[in-house]
């Protein structure tokens, strides 16, 4: 009698917030969530990306109790903290390497989405809400940069906020703006700090509303087609968590195999050096993850041609839902598409490494082709391949191509 008056008390308990605020009922959901039951491994990487911005928000708020953001401590603040602060080492290198394995695994998550049409209809706001996630992972890592106050930091931020003022008649004014004067100094550290302390909270709203759209109309498959009966899904748990735990197991390896044994190979040496307004550096390249679009800004020899032309390389990705045309979402069943998708691919990584070349010839040449390449797989080949294109035939369902692939 009394177990069943507690059973009936704890029930009560969990009846009043379920009705006042759903937690309970979204956890159900998630746990009888169904999906496509064909689903590969290169769906690993949402899930990834969402564990990276954790680790990112944890380790940066870790590190931002002993960062000091003014330009004639910041540096040694952060030898403090690689020196001094008990595993302060760790933090560190958790969160820098964090931002470069949180980069691969958001482009790995965008070529998968390239390739299988995920921008098609009906998930457009789904693909928004990625690209406009991106653009603050891009705009946060930029920010985060500058931090350590190294060569490399000072001077990535004097080059990249200098673009601005190539805007007609108010960029100088938006130049000042940024720095809070009338040179990259104290102001510029100062708010670059709040900016790279509040944006990864901004992202982490956005990823929400990202994951909400995606439970609409649920993911996109390797064949792009609909669900159309309970034989294409089976229940996200247990089966896809187990296959995501999967992954994060051989991520895991690589990313512990960086912290441990190659914490600085993804940087740039100089920025171990503290910031110097009067030595500039031989060669001033960003980020690794920034060099594809650095190469297309270089590549434009006027300064405003380059800014729109390194902005739109990305702003271009809101605009494929209309730019290609096919009817068929999966690149599995476009024989033309599949070549050019992997030499846009190879395109982009050309791009990165012209990035960190000097900017002299013949990289010069190669950056204006390639940049001219980039542009043309969306403006000319997604519009006008599929008139020229013959898909092969779509299998009846999800069930029947599941079926056939584990026959």
């Amino acid at each position: 009698m009394a177990a069943s008056n507690n059973k009936k008390a704890k029930n009560t308990i969990i009846d009043w917030i379920e009705y006042r605020l759903p937690i309970f009922g979204f956890l159900k959901h998630t746990g009888e969530y169904q999906v496509p039951k064909n689903l590969s491994y290169a769906w690993n990487f949402g899930s990834l990306a969402g564990l990276m911005l954790i680790i990112q928000i944890i380790t940066g708020l870790f590190l931002a109790m002993q960062y000091t953001p003014h330009v004639d401590l910041a540096f040694s603040s952060v030898e403090n903290i690689m020196r001094n602060v008990n595993y302060g080492w760790l933090i560190r290198y958790a969160h820098a390497v964090g931002a470069s394995m949180f980069f691969i695994v958001v482009y790995a998550h965008i070529a998968r989405g390239l390739f299988y049409g995920s921008y098609k209809y009906p998930r457009e706001m789904v693909w928004f809400m990625g690209i406009a996630i991106f653009l603050i992972m891009m705009a946060t890592a930029f920010l985060g940069y500058v931090l350590p106050w190294g060569q490399m930091s000072f001077w990535g931020a004097k080059v990249i906020t200098n673009l601005f003022s190539a805007i007609p008649f108010v960029g100088e004014d938006i130049v000042i703006w940024l720095w809070g004067g009338f040179s990259v100094d104290n102001p510029t550290l100062n708010r670059f700090f709040v900016l790279h302390f509040v944006l990864p909270f901004a992202i982490l709203g956005i990823v929400l509303i990202h994951v909400v759209a995606l439970h609409v109309h649920g993911s996109n498959n390797p064949t792009g087609l609909d669900i159309k009966s309970k034989k294409d899904t089976i229940p996200f748990h247990p089966y896809y968590t187990v296959k995501d735990f999967f992954g994060f197991g051989v991520f895991f390896l690589i990313y512990f195999y960086f912290i441990f044994f190659a914490p600085n190979a993804l940087g740039h040496p100089d920025n171990y050096i503290p910031a110097n307004p009067l030595v500039t550096p031989a060669h001033i390249v960003p980020e690794w993850y920034f060099l594809p679009f650095y190469a297309i800004l270089r590549s434009i020899p006027d300064k405003l041609g380059g800014v729109i032309a390194m902005f739109g390389s990305i702003l271009i990705l809101f605009a494929l839902p209309w730019l290609d045309r096919s009817p068929v979402r999966s690149g599995e069943y476009r024989p033309l598409f599949k070549w050019f998708y992997l030499a846009f691919i190879i395109v982009v990584f050309i791009l990165g490494y012209v990035g960190g070349s000097p900017a002299e010839e013949p990289y010069i040449t190669i950056g204006q082709v390639c940049t001219v390449l980039y542009f043309a797989y969306f403006l000319i080949v997604l519009p006008f391949l599929p008139k020229i294109e013959k898909v092969k035939r779509l299998p009846e369902s999800i069930a029947a191509a599941y079926a056939k692939s584990h026959k």
